[in-house]
């Protein structure tokens, strides 16, 4: 899989992420329950109480809605390399109809030294998500059997929970990222009052700039990891008008700029497409 995002309506998506330096995510907030399945390097997931380090040839069921400490490590020679999914919620629901009594995964389960049968299940879930020409109920299938691969190997996501008016904002905003909101649009878009909309914000710690921020600042890594965007169209992807100030903004949401992220993959990809000799 060449590094995009590759979305499915109904189905859900999927990607590649590559990194050439190990970099920490602090306070990464993960909108929707998602499986990674690390191919080079380890990986970290960390939450209030617990932590999971996957290795390579291993995976991890991370649950929506949350917020986790990511750390992606190198392996000895090389770069980080994952492959990431996320399934829509009417098949999580589906899915957690059928098998109530599977234990819900609250907020991570490491699924280790899984089978080839695993294996090939996720690569079949990818292929469905990437291949429009495959007819959609096949493709649900697919993603089925996934998800009930996770059920077997120790629990199951859960149904969507009543969202927050947190998440319902960042929902909004997430639609159109480089729309240049205001709290009076996000307001209006939500059938309430400015002023109700940021009381009741500050009933759960929340402001329309955090999360309109990290919602930008978060997708944006998204794209860095997962696509070939240059840094300048990711920018603007994201609703910034310039690099300067973009790439600020990351860095004092990450601790690096978005090259860093990006340091040593050109390279990379061409001594992996180099003909041996």
């Amino acid at each position: 899989m060449e590094p995009r995002i590759a979305q499915r309506a109904g189905i859900g998506a999927g990607g590649l992420v590559q990194q050439q330096q190990a970099l920490e995510f602090k306070r990464l907030f993960i909108d929707k329950p998602m499986l990674v399945v690390v191919e080079r390097g380890s990986k970290i997931v960390r939450w209030a109480g617990g932590e999971y380090v996957i290795r390579a040839g291993e995976a991890v069921a991370i649950a929506g809605g949350q917020t986790f400490d990511v750390i992606n490590r190198l392996p000895e020679r090389g770069g980080y390399r994952a492959r990431w999914l996320t399934c829509d919620e009417p098949l999580i629901a589906a899915h957690a109809a059928r098998y109530p009594q599977q234990p819900v995964i609250r907020h991570a389960q490491a699924i280790v030294e899984p089978c080839a049968a695993f294996g090939q299940a996720f690569d079949r879930a990818i292929d469905a998500i990437d291949d429009a020409n495959l007819p959609t109920v096949i493709a649900q299938h697919r993603v089925q059997e996934l998800l009930l691969w996770i059920g077997i190997k120790g629990g199951r996501f859960g149904e969507a929970a009543a969202e927050t008016l947190s998440a319902k904002v960042r929902r909004l905003i997430a639609a159109d990222l480089a729309n240049e909101w205001s709290a009076p649009t996000v307001a209006a878009s939500l059938a309430m009052s400015e002023s109700t909309m940021r009381r009741k914000l500050a009933d759960e710690n929340a402001t329309l700039t955090e999360i309109l921020s990290d919602a930008r600042m978060s997708f944006a890594l998204n794209l860095l990891q997962s696509t070939h965007h240059s840094v300048t169209q990711i920018a603007g992807d994201v609703g910034y008008k310039t690099l300067s100030h973009f790439a600020a903004r990351f860095h004092r949401r990450f601790g690096f700029s978005p090259t860093a992220i990006r340091r040593g993959l050109a390279r990379s990809h061409r001594e992996t497409r180099a003909p041996t000799a």
